[in-house]
């Protein structure tokens, strides 16, 4: 989570763009890879560490960017490896992921799609078009929901048979783990294992380690949610 939580420390401040200070590459599967970089405004405390995920899935004909954010300027293959993709959509999986969807709006001609609402000072200038659970988006990837009430939105993307999460899932210290709400029972692990019926393969999350399977998922499930 990038912004604050009802308890706990407060607001990070977005930049206009952000400037991240360095980034790292992972294949996940064909037509599917993502990339990481230091969360700008990140400090001590918040409840997750200084690397944040960012998701790239070429699917049915469009090229999709999950929950993404900038790479630093001289992360040049990771920026030819996005202008060689092309992306057509720019997806934000959670009100307080809006990371830098204006930025890929603006260099791609991306559309962009999203919650309806945002956190007051967290809003992005490109218009999105509302995705909701069920919501089937250009190139097949279609929403889901989680169980927790913070707005998220996780995708699943069939052809490369992956689900994307926002925040619902973490891995802070390399172990899959749901994170915790006060309904974690009654509702989120509900959710989630009702996501077991799609068969999907990988797991990818947005803060910790970001790639995971089938088996890791299914034991967060038992496991004590992360909590921060």
């Amino acid at each position: 989570m990038e912004r604050a939580s009802r308890v706990g420390h407060g607001f990070v401040p977005r930049l206009e763009q952000s400037v991240a200070v360095s980034a790292e590459i992972r294949e996940v599967s064909d037509g599917l890879w993502l990339w990481r970089v230091e969360y700008p405004d990140w400090r001590p405390g918040l409840g997750w560490g200084p690397f944040v995920n960012s998701t790239c899935v070429a699917s049915a004909g469009e090229v999709a960017l999950l929950d993404p954010i900038a790479p630093p300027k001289d992360a040049t293959a990771t920026w030819e490896r996005l202008d060689a993709a092309s992306p057509t959509l720019a997806v934000v999986l959670k009100p307080d992921h809006v990371r830098d969807v204006d930025l890929f709006v603006q260099r791609y001609g991306a559309r962009a799609f999203g919650p309806s609402l945002f956190w007051r000072n967290n809003i992005p200038e490109t218009e999105l078009v509302p995705i909701e659970p069920g919501s089937e988006l250009p190139g097949g990837l279609v929403a889901l929901y989680d169980g927790r009430g913070r707005g998220e939105t996780p995708v699943w993307v069939p052809d490369q048979r992956a689900l994307v999460f926002a925040d619902a899932l973490t891995a802070p210290e390399g172990e899959l783990l749901v994170w915790a709400t006060p309904w974690h029972d009654e509702r989120t692990v509900p959710a989630l294992r009702a996501l077991l019926d799609l068969p999907f393969e990988h797991v990818i999350v947005s803060h910790g380690e970001p790639v995971h399977d089938r088996v890791a998922y299914e034991r967060a499930l038992e496991l004590t949610p992360w909590s921060g």
